[in-house]
């Protein structure tokens, strides 16, 4: 059984810009919705399958549409035995994404609404009352009039009313980020305003360390058990309030010395003339002053100088050199 939440238009169905331009739902589901949106009242007990067929939807077409809306929040399902112990699957439909709390507390309400309940007339009659939509009409029917004709489309914003686009490359991130926060959960979907007004304080987050990842995570992680009402106020204040710290902040680094001029090195030798770059006062460059060192730590030995009357000695024959060599040895030995 089939029991949708939607109020229908007379003549056309008003499609919603979130339906139409979702990017995950296939163009069979986003028929099945706006079919069953239009549909009568007598015809809203009717299962989900029937009205597929009218469409010509069978088959794994039909269960691929029926898994879109369901993994989206578009359809939700409950099994329940009736009065007669019988089980019956209850199908709950809307053209706005609901959780599975919402979708709990509309089937409720329509199991303890006197919505069907009888009269004491013979032939039972049945009372009529309203119809249950969740505690809250569709996106953009509220406190709407049905017309004749489609309404008009609402006038592009002129350029004095269009907001000026952030510079900031970490507040066009941030604004980013609160955008996608719908696709993690539906209740925290925001406006393109809202998601704007908040971008700043987000932004400070990135400016303290934290990556875009980081940043959706916390927003959309352990939410209330009884759903979020208000997104902008909610994100506001978990934004402030699980702000992290800011980075510790580096000391400067100092700014390297200025370079010297070059000047001539003044030990050069005859020759092309070089030049170097002093580190302090030095003048004369380091392979000069290695050079100057080295000479004077050498020892350079110089011979005594020869008496005028030396003569030079006639050489030995070898018999005689080696008898001399032999008798130094002997008078050593002893």
């Amino acid at each position: 059984m089939l029991c949708h939440a939607i109020s229908p238009s007379y003549g056309y169905v008003k499609a919603s810009h979130d339906v139409v331009r979702h990017p995950k739902l296939n163009s069979d589901a986003k028929i099945l919705i706006a079919y069953v949106q239009g549909l009568p009242e007598k015809w809203a007990g009717r299962p989900l399958g029937e009205h597929a067929k009218r469409l010509g939807l069978k088959g794994r077409a039909y269960q691929k549409a029926k898994g879109l809306l369901k993994e989206f929040g578009y359809l939700h399902e409950r099994r329940r035995q009736d009065d007669g112990g019988l089980w019956v699957t209850d199908q709950l439909m809307s053209n706005v994404p609901l959780t599975d709390r919402e979708a709990r507390r509309i089937h409720d309400k329509r199991a303890g609404s006197p919505q069907v309940g009888p009269s004491d007339h013979s032939p039972t009659v049945g009372q009529p009352s309203t119809r249950s939509v969740g505690g809250y009409l569709p996106k953009g029917e509220e406190q709407e009039k049905n017309y004749s004709h489609p309404p008009t489309e609402e006038p592009e914003p002129s350029d004095e009313m269009a907001e000026v686009e952030p510079a900031d490359p970490q507040v066009i991130q941030a604004e980013r980020v609160l955008l996608s926060l719908r696709h993690a959960d539906p209740q925290l979907r925001l406006g393109a305003r809202e998601a704007r007004s908040l971008a700043g304080t987000a932004a400070d987050w990135l400016r303290r360390g934290v990556n875009a990842a980081e940043l959706r995570l916390a927003l959309s992680r352990g939410l209330p058990e009884d759903g979020v009402r208000f997104p902008r106020g909610f994100l506001a204040k978990r934004l402030e309030v699980l702000m992290p710290e800011p980075l510790p902040v580096e000391p400067p680094v100092p700014a390297p010395p200025a370079l010297r001029q070059v000047i001539a090195c003044e030990a050069q030798q005859e020759g092309a003339e070089h030049v170097f770059r002093p580190a302090g006062d030095e003048t004369v460059c380091r392979p000069c002053r290695q050079e100057a060192a080295w000479e004077a730590h050498t020892v350079k030995w110089v011979p005594p100088p020869l008496p005028d009357d030396y003569e030079k000695p006639e050489p030995l024959p070898w018999r005689e050199r080696v008898a001399v060599v032999r008798a130094a040895d002997a008078a050593v030995s002893e």
